[in-house]
């Protein structure tokens, strides 16, 4: 199967990173020596699925694109940190004659391994569901897990399907106890994509547009979303230099 001319790969990074207090762009920190991009962008060109991945860049846009190359990637750029909706939203034009199926993932998660990437997209090019998604089942939130507290819990129900994604700001207490947490890898049926992703709107706290309000509109019409459960260390992301301390306890 030829998942190339499927599959088209996006990969979200224009974060400020006010938290780690960083100069740059906060994918550009380093983890082991490698900033954390291009520790994911091995990854995914180990994976095989695309040649030319699609970077959403924003703040300091041109010292990431310096960084990266302009040959190997296809930038599209999010002036307005207006959420992870907005930012895939934006590859719409530039990608919806070129993919079936769109893979997102976070340009500061650099620990997703090659083969949880190709199981993602195989797992989803096998099913018929419009969502295959990645989650991961912790046995608590103590020590560095500590980093998935503020992750949005996954509810199934007795039949083990998601019926629900539950952001922690938002979630009751009986919710914030659920140890499956969402780290915001998709991938998605393009066509479905985006159509739905002019329904999202940004009536929350932070005033953005959320990917994860996706996995309600799929099953409020019923629509099962599909999962692979991950290694939690591949999950881990950095918005602060405690949590880069984290990842570089999990680096090889």
């Amino acid at each position: 199967m030829n998942t190339k001319k499927r599959t088209r790969i996006v990969i979200l990074a224009a974060g400020k990173g006010n938290r780690m207090k960083s100069q740059g762009p906060k994918v550009l920190a380093k983890v082991g020596g490698i900033p954390m991009i291009e520790r994911l962008l091995t990854a995914v060109e180990k994976a095989g699925i695309d040649d030319n991945p699609v970077i959403v860049v924003g703040f300091k846009k041109e010292m990431l694109i310096e960084a990266l190359g302009r040959d190997k990637y296809h930038y599209i750029i999010q002036d307005k940190q207006l959420g992870t909706g907005h930012a895939v939203k934006l590859t719409k034009d530039y990608l919806k004659n070129r993919a079936e199926n769109v893979l997102v993932l976070f340009g500061d998660h650099p620990l997703v391994k090659t083969k949880t990437i190709q199981k993602i997209n195989e797992q989803h090019l096998r099913s018929d569901k419009k969502i295959m998604m990645a989650t991961v089942k912790l046995p608590n939130f103590n020590d560095w897990r500590i980093c998935f507290k503020n992750f949005s819990r996954i509810t199934r129900d007795k039949d083990g399907k998601i019926v629900k994604d539950t952001q922690y700001k938002d979630a009751t207490e009986e919710e914030k106890k659920i140890t499956e947490v969402n780290p915001g890898y998709y991938s998605f049926n393009a066509t479905w994509l985006w159509s739905r992703l002019e329904q999202l709107n940004n009536n929350n706290s932070q005033e953005e547009y959320y990917l994860t309000d996706l996995l309600q509109i799929a099953t409020s019409k019923g629509l099962e979303i599909g999962s692979i459960e991950i290694e939690p260390h591949e999950a881990l992301g950095a918005n602060t230099k405690e949590e880069l301390e984290i990842l570089e306890r999990f680096a090889v």
